[in-house]
């Protein structure tokens, strides 16, 4: 099953958590409060309810927390697993003036930890997630205990992308009619794809919702763009150099880390370790599922104790 849990982040923001699993047997409504010292914590001291060590989980750019649902599932057998709607995403809130950037998505994947009761937490992150993921690594070392670093890129992209991605989104054949086009112009007509990919489609028709005339995604597009704004001009490798805990850097090997400075990441990393994917793109966890568990979970088996 699948729970929701409100979280305020910064600003006052409000953000949407998805807990995956059996949730903890309280006994008492209050104990899902979060920071609630009741209820399964209470339970957890006595060794009634041993507690499950935390992962935190976060979407890259344009991405929802139920992108992770396979991946979640299975970690909710030995993990307390839950997935980050990041702000101006999925269900969280979107607000036109509040602010898109790299600290306010910091700052919003510490107060899930702290207020959801993670820590010291594991914390996957995919492209932009991976990145939140560092840089919440690297500023409090005291709430991370281990990093998955998925398909994120530490150099900068520079403003010759962030022109290719402004050109991309006016490109979009808005509205769809139908979600079968979502899947159609994702995996296929998008000039971006090289060869069908049909689990391209199916990520993209993840984040359309229904509107009066017809399917047009759940985020702001303009929101996008400036929140990618703030990381593409710089470079992320000092982060990386304070990231104190083991670190797990995997790249599908068609996506967008090249194996170069993916192994300079492992290598700049304090405790970096490296894996890839084959025949996975960008979009690892959800082209190759079960390769991308291969990959992972020999990582995570480290952290269950």
């Amino acid at each position: 099953m699948v729970r929701r849990i409100d979280v305020t982040g910064a600003g006052g923001v409000s953000l949407a958590a998805w807990e995956y699993g059996d949730p903890p047997k309280t006994g008492d409504k209050a104990g899902d409060k979060a920071g609630d010292k009741t209820g399964d914590r209470a339970q957890d001291e006595l060794g009634e309810n041993p507690p499950r060590p935390g992962v935190l989980l976060l979407h890259g750019l344009m991405g929802r927390a139920s992108h992770w649902a396979p991946t979640a599932r299975w970690l909710s057998e030995r993990h307390r697993a839950v997935a980050l709607d990041q702000r101006g995403h999925g269900r969280s809130e979107k607000p036109e003036q509040a602010a898109y950037t790299r600290e306010a998505y910091v700052e919003d994947a510490e107060a899930a930890v702290e207020q959801l009761g993670l820590a010291p937490v594991v914390l996957i992150g995919h492209a932009m997630g991976a990145l939140t993921a560092w840089q919440l690594a690297a500023k409090r070392p005291d709430l991370v205990r281990g990093l998955v670093i998925c398909d994120m890129r530490a150099s900068a992209l520079g403003a010759a992308s962030q022109r290719e991605w402004e050109s991309w989104f006016k490109a979009w054949p808005l509205p769809f009619a139908t979600l079968a086009d979502v899947r159609k112009w994702f995996g296929e007509d998008d000039p971006w794809v090289e060869r069908p990919n049909p689990s391209r489609g199916e990520f993209y028709a993840e984040v359309m919702q229904e509107s009066a005339d017809g399917w047009r995604p759940v985020f702001d597009p303009e929101q996008m763009l400036t929140t990618r704004e703030t990381w593409v001009y710089d470079a992320h490798w000092e982060e990386l150099t304070q990231v104190r805990c083991p670190a797990l850097v995997v790249r599908g090997l068609d996506g967008e880390l090249g194996r170069a400075e993916s192994q300079e990441m492992v290598r700049v990393l304090p405790h970096g370790q490296y894996a890839e994917v084959a025949d996975a793109g960008h979009l690892v966890h959800y082209d190759q599922p079960d390769a991308w568990r291969a990959a992972i979970e020999p990582f995570l088996d480290g952290f269950t104790h």
